[in-house]
């Protein structure tokens, strides 16, 4: 499975841009696709996840009312629309997925296939 994310760029406070993921390869064996971002400096952090089906989205308490994951069925690409976007929300965001069902769905190990990241800066 090759992810690549895309959509990131500059925008100020309080606004919005959607990231896409498109998947490629054999995507029939993806059961869970996550967002995760990593900001300079900082560890990478947990953001949103959404099964294949396109069902059960969960998300970090931080993003929580402001971001929503989605999926295209027909495109296979999953989507993260961040609205009222904040200067903490700076980072490279990536997506990752993985064929099985995990315990903690939350944490970067859980899955197997990542995409390379795409930055969001968040001006002030």
């Amino acid at each position: 499975v090759q992810l690549q994310a895309s959509g990131g760029g500059l925008v100020q406070a309080d606004g919005s841009l959607k990231l896409s993921c498109a998947a490629s390869g054999p995507t029939f064996s993806i059961y869970i696709v996550g967002w995760f971002r990593q900001a300079p400096g900082k560890e990478r952090e947990f953001v949103a996840g959404i099964r294949w089906s396109g069902e059960g989205a969960f998300y970090a308490d931080s993003v929580k009312g402001r971001f929503t994951t989605t999926r295209d069925n027909a495109k296979n690409t999953v989507y993260l629309q961040m609205n009222s976007l904040k200067p903490e929300d700076t980072a490279i965001y990536y997506c990752a997925a993985d064929p099985f069902s995990r315990v903690h769905p939350t944490i970067g190990s859980a899955y197997a296939y990542w995409g390379k990241g795409t930055l969001v800066t968040v001006s002030s």
